[in-house]
């Protein structure tokens, strides 16, 4: 195989889309004869920075491929870790197309303007020479596996929100209540919502001393910064009164430690609490790719981690997400809409006017009855996961993979697994993860349950 000017071998590919370009083998061969030290900083809140180091060709001859392998690499680490500031340190000429990329104008301006959103500051992009590339400042919380006391874990989804009472690690109370968070613009429904669930698990225990919350967005020291759930209230309304909902929720039921977290994070660390190992990477594949990560001292890292974003497609005509515009993208690769996207090619119509979650269950019935064409599009999907992992083990320092959601369910998750696991295999025999579905010793700890482990008394 070759592309921009880089030559590689690829050992498998998607049955179904055979042009797929894996980015960790095209990155791993860009690599090998890329001699000029450069350096990614991704800047985000509170004085935060990751620092990627890392190479590039620096001539007019390589620069196609110069700019290709950095403009992913930025898009990868802005979503994997979050950030409004880039910084690239050793090639001035690298450093001006990414600015102009993602300008108000260029190409990535759904990402720009995205970050400044999250950060709450102007996206801006510079370049430095490399002698001068800044220290890398992390601050990943051991968040979690606080067990003493009395806790309220409360985990906010689309659909239905969970809450648990938990005294001393032990479940006295839970409780599942069905809601409608991303078709209500009143902020005040999400807040009475939230408080009610408080007071619902409260009323179990003699008192509450921390409260823990897992729910899906992205959140900035317990502030909510953009989440789905809110997805219909104003943003006028969504300033005043959503983005300290939590905090003003929790202040409902008293002065305690509150903490909240990512659910993909919390996913992740329920893993890792049943698991009672660290370096968790979990992924979701349903209505889109949901991920976490516990790191390998069992922190939550405070990363972003929406690799729904990360391209891991090269070739042009890549599937393109509606979203951000761009192209190559984990959401359309392991995700509902990937089983849609496989299944012409499979050979299998599905009625136009169905929703994306009924042609998934057409899809899984086939597969259920052991369709051949159903499973070519759960081999190709799990063959694009195989050379994913090993695209996320460039950043994630990982020990286990735990795959979850609608996707993974019934005989396609087998089938995705283990040609997920087969790739990593052959083609990239230096990562050593484990990747598996969560057992029942993982499904015991459960996300409210987890969630409520989160804060230190």
């Amino acid at each position: 195989m070759k592309f921009k000017g880089i030559e590689f071998e690829v050992k498998h590919l998607p049955e179904l889309d055979p042009g797929f370009i894996p980015m960790p083998a095209f990155n791993r061969a860009y690599l090998k004869n890329a001699k000029q030290p450069i350096a990614i900083v991704v800047e985000r809140n509170n004085g935060l920075q990751s620092v990627f180091d890392t190479f590039a060709y620096g001539t007019s001859e390589m620069l196609e491929a110069d700019k290709f392998y950095v403009d992913r690499l930025v898009k990868y680490l802005l979503w994997a870790k979050g950030g409004a500031r880039i910084t690239i340190c050793g090639n001035t000429i690298l450093a001006d197309y990414i600015r102009e990329t993602y300008s108000p104008e260029g190409a990535r301006a759904f990402d720009s303007k995205f970050m400044s959103r999250v950060y709450e500051q102007n996206f801006a992009v510079r370049g430095i020479p490399y002698s001068e590339r800044p220290a890398e400042v992390e601050n990943p919380k051991p968040l979690g596996r606080h067990l003493d006391g009395c806790r309220i874990g409360f985990d906010a989804g689309g659909s239905d929100r969970k809450v648990s009472a938990v005294i001393d690690g032990e479940s006295v109370f839970s409780e599942e209540v069905v809601w409608f968070p991303k078709t209500n613009a009143d902020p005040d429904y999400h807040f009475q919502g939230i408080v009610d669930a408080f007071k619902a698990a409260a009323a179990h225990m003699p008192r509450v001393d921390a409260i823990g919350i897992s729910s899906a967005g992205i959140y900035v020291d317990n502030r909510t910064m953009v989440a789905s759930l809110f997805l219909k209230v104003p943003q006028d309304l969504f300033d005043a009164k959503v983005k300290d909902i939590y905090i003003r929720a929790a202040k409902e039921i008293g002065d305690v430690p509150v903490e909240v977290a990512n659910d993909g994070d919390i996913t992740a660390l329920a893993g890792a609490m049943g698991l009672d190992d660290n370096g968790i990477l979990g992924i979701a594949m349903g209505t889109s790719e949901a991920a976490g990560y516990v790191d390998m001292e069992g922190n939550i890292t405070g990363w972003l981690n929406e690799l729904a974003f990360a391209p891991i497609d090269g070739q042009e005509d890549g599937a393109v997400d509606e979203w951000s515009g761009d192209k190559g993208c984990g959401v359309k690769y392991f995700s509902q809409d990937a089983v849609i996207k496989l299944a012409p090619a499979a050979g299998i119509d599905l009625p136009q006017d169905s929703s994306p979650a009924e042609k998934l269950k057409i899809v899984q019935g086939l597969m259920a009855k052991d369709d051949a064409r159903a499973v070519k599009i759960y081999s190709s999907i799990g063959c694009y996961l195989g050379h994913a992992l090993a695209y996320y083990s460039d950043i994630y320092e990982i020990k286990h993979v735990l795959l979850l959601g609608r996707v993974m369910s019934g005989k396609g998750g087998d089938i995705v697994l283990a040609t997920a696991k087969k790739v990593v295999a052959d083609e990239y025999p230096t990562c050593r993860f484990e990747i598996n579905l969560p057992d029942e010793k993982i499904r015991r700890v459960g996300q409210s349950v987890a969630a409520a482990s989160l804060p230190k008394i």
